[in-house]
């Protein structure tokens, strides 16, 4: 299921429905991430990713906006992570 909203879209088919900045596959979880918690400037953000810099604000304005579908997104995040390591360290089936 495809939304939008305000240059921000979410697809199921994409970075696994995560909200994201329209056309490309970087998610507002990581603008948030490298920009507010990291020692990224949002200039320096945009200027790496090939992004207009008021794409950036526009993503970190919808995380703001949207606090309890991000804690959600963060939440599958790591739903994720762990699923995959578990996969990982699992014995594989021997015959």
């Amino acid at each position: 299921m495809a939304q939008r909203a305000a240059g921000i879209v979410s697809d199921d088919g994409v970075l696994d429905g995560e909200p994201r900045i329209e056309g490309h596959r970087i998610g507002v979880l990581q603008v948030h991430e490298e920009v507010e918690d990291g020692n990224v400037s949002p200039r320096a953000f945009a200027n790496r990713y090939g992004l207009d810099l008021a794409a950036v604000y526009r993503a970190l304005a919808y995380y703001h906006e949207h606090p309890a579908e991000m804690r959600a997104v963060r939440e599958r995040r790591r739903e994720r992570i762990e699923d995959a390591r578990d996969d990982a360290l699992a014995p594989e089936d021997v015959e």
